[in-house]
């Protein structure tokens, strides 16, 4: 077997970055979860983990906060088939509901299609299920969890492998959207949902940061607003600050100072400004470069926070490019390298 090269050409070998570490060898064990059934306005990102993967390889191995970060021994589970059959047929099933919806309001639609949204509502509950057993799994063996989806439902069972383990941690939420809407067009676990399902079910969750909403309804500020555990830094609070003088740098130490010691990083690519992931699944202008995410990542590390486990959600491959993929490997890669220094920094 050739040995890993980190400065030489990428090999597809089937793990994340052509990395040479199986499970048993990794410390970080990332696990897809090609599921989008509830997404309502763009459909692919079930497609997400696979094509990250592809172009995995493409990427250079130095990082400039993490020294010889080609080190870091990360594995990725294999995509599940089974699990994107199922995706596939509850998606097409979903989007004649939608349709429905929007023509003649959610009241008649669910009426009409109570056997879709309880068959996607059973579905998602068995994958929560199984992401919390496969991750209480990985817990119990030593390993720090990741998810890829994927929407942003899909990592509610890490969420809830993690509560069983830490009595006090924070979500570090980077998103255009606050995702606090309760069973949003009656799927219970929708992608809209996250955050309220989090909030609601999550009994050692001590703090949410969200950073960066900038599409919300006037009932998530006002959640928001009411809930001592909700920290809100929105787009354009941000950006009238920077406006006036106040550097990215300063605004990073006061998200910072919100979160408990450890912290669980949930980011959704729409985070980012749209033309860096134009076919994720909701963009909105405004948002991030990716440079300034992984400031805050690696910021956040060296304030002595322990990064617990994370997710990265909301990557769609575009059909006539690679460029979300290759911008989603690169975001994988600042969220895999800011783990790993946090583990070295607390093993």
């Amino acid at each position: 077997m050739t040995a890993f090269d980190p400065n030489g050409v990428g090999i597809a070998n089937g793990n994340i970055f052509g990395f040479p570490y199986s499970e048993q060898e990794a410390n970080l064990v990332i696990v897809p979860v090609p599921w989008d059934a509830t997404a309502s306005y763009g459909k692919g990102t079930s497609k997400g983990p696979q094509a990250i993967l592809d172009a995995s390889t493409q990427l250079d191995f130095f990082h400039p906060d993490l020294d010889k970060a080609y080190d870091t021994k990360v594995y990725m589970s294999p995509v599940s088939q089974e699990w994107l059959d199922i995706n596939d047929h509850l998606c097409a099933l979903g989007l004649e509901y939608i349709s429905f919806l929007e023509e003649h309001g959610e009241a008649l639609a669910q009426k009409q299609f109570g056997h879709v949204l309880e068959a996607i509502n059973d579905a998602h509950q068995a994958l929560r299920e199984n992401l919390f057993e496969r991750c209480t799994q990985l817990l119990n063996a030593g390993k720090i969890p990741c998810v890829l989806g994927g929407e942003h439902s899909t990592p509610l069972g890490l969420l809830q492998a993690l509560d069983t383990k830490y009595a006090d941690y924070g979500i570090l939420q980077i998103d255009a959207h606050a995702d606090l809407r309760d069973a949003y067009e009656g799927f219970e676990q929708s992608h809209a949902s996250i955050m309220f399902n989090a909030l609601k079910e999550l009994k050692n969750l001590s703090q949410l940061t969200q950073v960066g909403i900038r599409d919300v309804s006037e009932r998530e500020v006002q959640l928001s607003a009411a809930n001592q555990k909700v920290s809100t830094f929105y787009d354009w609070q941000l950006k009238n600050e920077q406006y006036k003088g106040t550097t990215w740098a300063e605004q990073c130490e006061k998200i910072i100072a919100t979160l408990p010691q450890k912290v669980y990083i949930s980011f959704d690519i729409d985070g980012l400004k749209p033309e860096l992931c134009p076919h994720t699944g909701t963009p909105v202008a405004g948002g991030f470069e990716l440079q300034e995410i992984a400031y805050l990542f690696f910021e956040t590390v060296k304030s002595g926070r322990q990064i617990i486990g994370f997710d990265l959600n909301e990557v769609a491959p575009g059909a006539d490019s690679d460029w979300d993929a290759n911008v989603g490997a690169r975001a994988l890669w600042h969220l895999v390298c800011a783990t790993e220094l946090s583990r070295r920094k607390h093993a």
